[in-house]
């Protein structure tokens, strides 16, 4: 895994009572691996999963953990359960829909620990720039699944581009890195990586998977190419060269471009040619 969550592109979802699939799933090729107790999870079962993940999070185990939704009185078990937890990287808060849910999910965990925020509905969408602001909000992830029941919208990429550039936009007014986009269910691998790529369009910087098949796409698409590594070496190897002096209008965007290509490059071990 990526020790870098604000740079991590594929995050995989695996089922909380699935406990055989923890290992499998933290030597795969995820930057980051979520435990889910929530959807995955039947109601009935949901204390038994959180007793899973914390046992392995407190063997040795490393990732985040997807909680159940701040309305649900699953909330405060999964938290009471999870504060102090050894290897617990932070949580994934479904259904966010208030920063408030953020704060106190924060607050619950000793302040300590950061929260991303799945937005999951039309309420989500539109408070989305407060969410991001909230206390303890570390980045925003979108439930596409369940924005598209809640709204009706279809899977089309044009009914879909909204909600995906109101992440965008309320994470960088938020000061947070690139929203995490929802998964792409199924197993064609062109559709996610025409999907990956409209959403780093979009200005995304991380998708959820539910297949360790995935991931190399998603790692993959979600990456500066070896074209933007070099473009970007040549360009600050030019810059420092000419002293740092500023030639026009388009030298300052085109260097924080490059150095940002440079950051995950680097982080990513992408050399340019």
């Amino acid at each position: 895994m990526n020790s870098n969550s604000e740079i991590s592109r594929s995050w995989l979802l695996v089922n909380a009572m699935h406990h055989e699939q923890f290992d499998v799933a933290a030597k795969s090729r995820a930057d980051e691996i979520i435990l889910d107790v929530e959807d995955a999870v039947d109601p009935k079962f949901k204390g038994e999963a959180l007793e899973k993940v914390i046992n392995w999070l407190n063997d040795e185990g490393t990732g985040w953990v997807r909680i159940n939704d701040y309305t649900t009185d699953f909330w405060r078990q999964d938290l009471d359960g999870l504060k102090g937890v050894k290897g617990l990287k932070g949580v994934m808060l479904a259904k966010t829909e208030t920063a408030s849910q953020v704060t106190e999910t924060y607050a619950a965990l000793g302040s300590t620990l950061p929260v991303i925020a799945l937005v999951e509905s039309a309420l989500g969408i539109e408070d989305s720039r407060e969410i991001a602001s909230a206390k303890g909000a570390y980045r925003l992830a979108f439930g596409s699944g369940d924005y598209r029941r809640d709204t009706g919208t279809s899977v089309d990429d044009l009914a879909m581009a909204y909600p995906r550039s109101k992440l965008v936009v309320a994470s960088r007014i938020g000061n947070l890195p690139g929203p995490i986009d929802g998964p792409t269910v199924g197993s064609n691998h062109a559709v996610l990586r025409e999907k990956s790529e409209l959403a780093v369009a979009l200005g995304m910087t991380g998708k959820l998977c539910l297949d360790t098949s995935q991931l190399a796409v998603i790692n993959e698409t979600i990456c500066p190419t070896v074209a933007d590594v070099t473009w970007a070496h040549d360009f600050i190897s030019d810059f420092e060269a000419r002293g740092r002096v500023i030639r026009d209008g388009s030298d300052l965007p085109r260097l924080g471009r490059a150095e940002k290509i440079m950051k995950l490059a680097n982080a990513f071990n992408i050399s340019p040619r």
